[in-house]
């Protein structure tokens, strides 16, 4: 019965985009509305206000000529009062958005500011995340051979050192044995002197 009166219902955090005769009306906001279709008014298409989620892959180079892969959670949402723009100017929003952040994250000094660029196509960048950033499997490679020749480096210096402080003590002991040693034969050689004596007289 609504489609013979021409009512429709919009639901909320969405609008919906009329038209007349094929040409643009109207951003009609939720809520009930009346479309005459015998009058050439008809819905072309709904979009949501809610804020969407892209997640993005990139690989750019950093200053020191390293390559890596950026991952970024890039969230947007259409902006209400310029919805016919969201609409009508974008034939594939996400791979468009996904363009645009590719240019910002590849720039070395951006040259453009990321809301700017998609304002003008209707969105808003709500937010982006950089999730994760992984260097070039070579770089990966060579960082782990680095890391493990430090490690072994760090492990030699380790054992060095534990070397050179059991010669120490080995030393220490060999002397303490030594002046032990002595000392006993000392005490040796005084009761040898004294039971002499004694049979002296």
């Amino acid at each position: 019965m609504g489609g013979v009166l021409g009512l429709i219902q919009i639901d909320q955090s969405t609008v919906a985009i009329k038209e007349t005769f094929g040409k643009f009306d109207a951003i009609l906001q939720p809520g009930c509305h009346c479309l005459p279709w015998c009058l050439g008014q008809q819905i072309a298409g709904y979009l949501s206000l809610r804020v969407q989620q892209l997640d993005v892959r990139c690989e750019t180079k950093t200053k020191d000529n390293v390559f890596v892969n950026v991952v970024a959670s890039v969230q947007y949402r259409a902006l209400a009062d310029k919805a016919s723009d969201a609409f009508y100017r974008l034939s594939n929003t996400r791979e468009q958005i996904q363009s645009y952040v590719f240019d910002v994250i590849r720039a070395s000094v951006p040259k453009m500011n990321l809301d700017d660029a998609m304002s003008a196509y209707g969105y808003e960048i709500v937010q982006t995340l950089i999730v994760d950033i992984e260097p070039d499997e070579h770089v990966k490679r060579a960082m782990n051979e680095i890391n493990a020749a430090a490690r072994m480096r760090l492990a030699a210096t380790e054992k060095a050192e534990a070397e050179k402080i059991l010669q120490i003590k080995r030393a220490e002991g060999e002397a303490e044995s030594k002046y032990l040693a002595g000392a006993v034969k000392d005490i040796a050689s005084q009761i040898r002197d004294g039971q002499l004596q004694g049979r002296m007289v």
